[in-house]
């Protein structure tokens, strides 16, 4: 009888076994494997890696995505990049888990350096890059790859884009225009006086475990308005911005403030990483 249950039980943990190995592959990161590591069947992995130790995982030319990044200025210094894909789709949902055709993410390499991810076609390049890459991984972080390189592509950055001091040195060079002895009245002289840039809307959230005030709504703003977000939450966590991939650090207890200007129009989330919570949505039209 003793020997009868021992087959059972090694027959039922084998059958438990196979269960959790077969099937279609999952989009959840299975315990026990690395997330440079394949959880998926999907291409050939190779051993070669990038600079930041990701292995490269290989597909036919016919099946690979490809990618094609164009930059503009950003109103505020720096500049916006603006990503096309074909054959592949961001899914910030699935991070960690297979490595599905077609599917994953985006890494921008300014200089050489990796600085983000992105989880959408829109990203940010801070003032003073030379050199921008942007790179496709796969959901398990592993890097799509033709013929033994990367999918990827790389711009050269103008070393001089638009800088918010460029854009405020006009009004001071104005001032002493209007404030010359010409004036009649100092009445008359004020309202032509140039005044500092209108600071825009002001919103104030607060996160507190699982739950935002004011709750999660939209916020209506008309293209080129300024917008302050000034969030606090009870735990260590990163305010993201879609659309415009602008992050702001969060410290539990400590009030931190993101200034953006809405020159895209469209519908974009504001989502904290950590805790997955929608903060609000802004619209801009």
């Amino acid at each position: 009888m003793r020997t009868t249950a021992r087959l059972l039980a090694v027959v039922a943990a084998a059958a438990l076994v196979l269960t959790g190995c077969g099937g279609r592959a999952t989009t959840h990161h299975k315990p026990g494997t690395s997330h440079q590591e394949a959880t998926g069947d999907s291409g050939t992995l190779l051993t070669a890696r990038d600079e930041s130790g990701h292995r490269l995982r290989e597909l036919p030319a016919a099946d690979a995505p490809t990618v094609r990044a164009e930059i503009r200025p950003d109103s505020e210094g720096g500049w916006n990049v603006h990503l096309t894909v074909e054959r592949f789709q961001f899914t910030p949902e699935s991070t960690g888990g297979a490595a599905l055709p077609g599917r994953g993410h985006a890494r921008l390499l300014v200089d050489g350096r990796e600085t983000a991810r992105l989880y959408g076609p829109w990203g940010y390049v801070p003032p003073g890059a030379h050199t921008l890459t942007v790179r496709l991984h796969a959901d398990d972080h592993t890097v799509w790859a033709v013929a033994g390189a990367p999918v990827q592509a790389t711009v050269r950055l103008d070393a001089t884009p638009a800088t918010p001091s460029t854009g405020s040195s006009a009004p001071s060079s104005s001032a002493p225009s209007s404030s010359t002895p010409s004036s009649s009245t100092p009445s008359a002289s004020a309202p032509s006086s140039p005044r500092t840039t209108d600071p825009g809307r002001t919103v104030t959230l607060a996160i507190t475990g699982t739950t935002v005030e004011p709750p999660p709504s939209r916020i209506e703003l008309k293209k080129g308005e300024r917008l302050t977000l000034r969030v606090t939450s009870d735990r260590a966590d990163t305010l993201h911005v879609h659309g415009y991939d602008r992050e702001l650090p969060l410290s539990p207890g400590v009030p931190a403030t993101l200034t953006l200007t809405a020159d895209r129009t469209g519908l974009f989330e504001v989502e904290t990483h950590e805790s997955g919570l929608v903060l609000t949505q802004l619209v801009v039209r």
